[in-house]
């Protein structure tokens, strides 16, 4: 019923205060965005659905185009997002080429991307595998990619697995880590494709699991 602008301000009022009333946010690492030229591909785990309100809130000045998934439309609040922040929706579990042209087509006009690489919200805290995907959108696009650790937005937002439209905010301190920046990996002679898709994939993602606490690594916990 009312115009795309006024639920826009609507929405950035509603979530802000949220955000402001619930989070207590800790980052470390800021300083290191900007010194990096764009386009940059920010990566991060995935705990809750209020991890991209908190990252819009955090690179507001970065303009961030955010990947999201299809099925958040389908929720009241996270559909807020979407009028909020700069979105690409992603279809999940497939081979979503119409989404992964869009993604790299808007790195390759220097404008910056943050996707969660998991896919998915991890139901126990603990960091589960990427989507080779990300590879893909990266080595086309060259952007340098920028590892972020997020704990505390589980505890924020916690999970139903009931309904999405059930779950509800609580106050809690919510920590970001901001990772040195990496580019993707050099394919070494003998590896074929997959075992280079393994390497790179673990090298990216153990990026993001060295910035959290152990318990949340999960299949990253060897990193180093």
């Amino acid at each position: 019923i009312l115009p795309d602008k006024v639920v826009s301000f609507i929405a950035k009022k509603l979530l802000d205060s949220y955000i402001n009333k619930y989070a207590n946010i800790k980052t470390h690492g800021m300083e290191k965005i900007k010194e990096i030229k764009s386009p940059i591909l920010f990566i991060c785990n995935h705990l809750s659905n209020a991890d991209g309100i908190v990252m819009n809130k955090l690179l507001k000045d970065n303009n961030v185009t955010f990947v999201a998934g299809v099925k958040l439309t389908d929720n009241k609040l996270t559909k807020l997002g979407f009028f909020v922040a700069k979105t690409i929706q992603l279809k999940p579990n497939s081979a979503d080429k119409e989404a992964i042209s869009k993604i790299v087509n808007t790195l390759k006009q220097g404008n910056n991307i943050m996707i969660f690489p998991e896919g998915t919200r991890s139901r126990n805290g603990k960091m589960m595998e990427g989507k080779r995907g990300l590879i893909l959108m990266a080595k086309l696009s060259k952007a340098t990619i920028v590892p972020m650790g997020i704990w505390g937005t589980e505890k924020l937002l916690p999970i139903d697995d009931r309904d999405m439209a059930l779950e509800k905010f609580h106050h809690a301190d919510v920590n970001i880590d901001i990772g040195e920046p990496i580019m993707l990996p050099s394919k070494n002679v003998e590896e074929d494709r997959d075992e280079y898709y393994d390497r790179a994939m673990n090298e990216i993602m153990s990026s993001i699991a060295i910035l959290l606490p152990e318990k949340y690594r999960g299949v990253y916990s060897k990193c180093k």
